[in-house]
């Protein structure tokens, strides 16, 4: 997967009038043969927003009986992962030996430190009947400290997430503290993430204490601060201001951020990392067979060509 620059009318700066949009980003769509997804980081004026370096929509897709996603092992470093569906499934396995079925509402967040394998494929009983994939894929990237950490996988099923209602308005808090709330997910980085619905005419206001944050509209309509939003668009929030989010019909949305890391971050293919030389040092190892395997899935994506 090589990760392309973001080009012009993709990306939109705000004026400097201390309005509350720094910059909107206009997903761009990625045609992976039985779906599509569309990718919205990293962008051409902005890699990162907190920690969030990389962020995919997938779908809305629906598969015949016989078909699905088959995403081989492949492997990541100096990040984590984060899967969030609404609709279908997905089974992952890893090279620590999890084998997790991914379902809508649940969080299952990899830590991939010094280097994990892992693979993404549509279940077998989805598969024989048929099935749809709807769903947010993001990593984010490591303070340099953590980058390589033991690697790791959690799961938190929906029920043990906190769920913020307000006056149409329905979230569920997936990473961080906000709105009085704090998710059971640990983070490597003062991180905010939460995803959810709002009824026509609801509103929310954007936590404040967040350094860095980020409005994605997954479907539906919204408008920041009187600025019109529409579905597959990233708004990147000025520093300091406290917009509220008003939805002109139902919507579903994503809030991201957190703190910004240090330094520069390199990234290629499925890795992250603060050191060049790092990057050089995993695609060896991948070529050259040194990752962990996945138990119970032979096969492998192999090192993409520069």
């Amino acid at each position: 997967m090589s990760i392309q620059p973001c080009s012009e009318p993709r990306c939109a700066p705000r004026s400097r009038d201390g309005g509350a949009i720094e910059l909107l980003i206009r997903s761009q769509p990625k045609d992976l043969g039985d779906f599509e997804v569309r990718r919205v980081l990293p962008a051409r004026d902005r890699q990162r927003v907190g920690p969030f370096i990389f962020f995919d929509h997938m779908g809305p897709a629906r598969f015949a009986p016989g078909r699905g996603i088959d995403v081989r092992p492949h492997p990541h470093i100096g990040l984590a992962t984060v899967t969030y569906l609404f609709d279908g499934a997905i089974q992952h396995r890893d090279s620590l030996g999890f084998d997790q079925r991914i379902t809508p509402g649940a969080v299952n967040w990899m830590t991939a430190g010094r280097g994990i394998v892992h693979s993404e494929r549509t279940p077998q009983d989805l598969r024989r009947e048929g099935s749809a994939l709807h769903g947010l894929q993001v990593w984010l990237a490591l303070p340099a400290e953590a980058e390589e950490t033991t690697p790791s996988f959690v799961h938190h099923p929906e029920a043990d997430l906190p769920r913020v209602r307000s006056r149409g308005a329905s979230l569920t808090l997936i990473a961080g503290e906000a709105w009085g709330e704090r998710s059971p997910v640990e983070t490597a980085s003062q991180t905010f993430y939460a995803v959810g619905e709002l009824e026509s005419g609801a509103q929310i206001a954007l936590p404040g204490d967040v350094p860095e944050r980020a409005v994605y509209l997954v479907e539906g309509e919204v408008a920041l601060e009187g600025e019109t939003l529409s579905p597959g668009t990233l708004a990147v929030v000025r520093a300091g201001a406290r917009p509220v989010l008003t939805a002109a019909r139902a919507s579903r949305v994503a809030l991201a951020g957190g703190a910004a890391l240090e330094g520069e971050r390199h990234l290629w293919w499925n890795f992250v990392s603060s050191s060049a030389e790092r990057i050089e040092q995993a695609k060896r190892d991948w070529r050259d067979g040194r990752f962990p395997g996945v138990p119970g899935d032979p096969e492998s994506i192999p090192l993409p060509s520069d």
